[in-house]
C-alpha cells in the first residue's frame, strides 16, 4: 500500500515537472514570437516616424534667413562736434480749429504735453591753423560760435493730454502734427532765450582750456 502511494507521488511529481516544462516552453515561444514580430515591425515604425517628421517639417517649415554678404556703406563722416550742454524742457501746446460759438459742433481742439531736448556746442571742425597762435607763453584760440546741434521732441514722453472734437466733425489727423511742430520750435526758442548758446560757449572754453593745459600750454586766452 505504501509502495502504491510512493509510486503515485513519483508519477505526480513527474507530471507536474512535465506540465511546468510545457508551460515554460509555451511562454518562451510566445516571447520569442513577440520579439520576432517587434523586430519585423521595427523598420516599419521607424519609417512611419521618419515620414511623420518630414510631413511635420513640410507643414511647419523653419524659416531660413540668409544675409547678403555684401554691406553697402553709403557715407562716412568724421564728426568733430563738441557737445557741451543739453536742455530738457516741457511745453504745453494748445492746437485748435473752428473754436467759437460753433465750436461744440464743428470744432477740434487738443492739448499736447510736449517733452523735448536741445543740445548745443561748438563745431571744432571749423578751427584752422590760423585760429591758433602762440605769443610768448600764451596760446590764443579763436573758437567758432556755439550752435544748436539738436532740438527735437521726445516722442515717448510727449502725449495728448486732452482732445475735444465737435459732434459734427471728425478729428483732424494733421492737428497733432502741427502741434508737435510748434512744440519743437517753442522748445528751440525757449532754450535760446534761456541762454543755451552762451552757456555752451563758456563750457567749450573751460573744456578746451583744460585740454590745452594738459598739452603744456599753461596760459590760454580765447578771443
Amino acid at each position: 500500500m505504501q509502495e502504491k502511494n510512493s509510486g503515485f507521488s513519483l508519477v505526480g511529481i513527474l507530471l507536474i515537472i512535465l506540465l511546468i516544462s510545457v508551460i515554460g516552453s509555451t511562454i518562451f515561444l510566445v516571447i520569442t514570437v513577440t520579439r520576432t514580430i517587434d523586430s519585423a515591425l521595427s523598420p516599419v515604425q521607424s519609417m512611419n516616424n521618419m515620414l511623420s517628421t518630414q510631413v511635420s517639417q513640410l507643414m511647419n517649415p523653419t524659416p531660413t534667413v540668409i544675409p547678403d554678404p555684401v554691406t553697402i556703406i553709403r557715407e562716412v563722416q568724421s564728426l568733430a562736434r563738441l557737445e557741451t550742454i543739453q536742455y530738457s524742457m516741457d511745453k504745453l501746446i494748445t492746437a485748435e480749429v473752428n473754436q467759437g460759438v460753433l465750436g461744440p459742433l464743428f470744432g477740434d481742439r487738443l492739448l499736447l504735453v510736449a517733452h523735448g531736448f536741445v543740445i548745443a556746442g561748438v563745431d571744432l571742425a571749423q578751427i584752422s591753423v590760423e585760429d591758433l597762435r602762440l605769443e610768448g607763453d600764451t596760446l590764443y584760440v579763436s573758437l567758432p560760435e556755439a550752435e544748436i546741434f539738436v532740438a527735437t521732441l521726445n516722442n515717448e514722453r510727449s502725449y495728448i493730454y486732452d482732445r475735444t472734437t465737435g459732434i459734427l466733425r471728425k478729428s483732424d489727423p494733421d492737428l497733432e502734427t502741427a502741434a508737435r511742430r510748434v512744440a519743437e520750435q517753442e522748445i528751440y526758442d525757449g532754450a535760446i532765450e534761456d541762454g543755451i548758446l552762451e552757456q555752451a560757449q563758456f563750457n567749450a572754453e573751460i573744456f578746451l582750456e583744460r585740454l590745452f593745459n594738459t598739452l603744456g600750454y599753461q596760459r590760454v586766452v580765447f578771443d
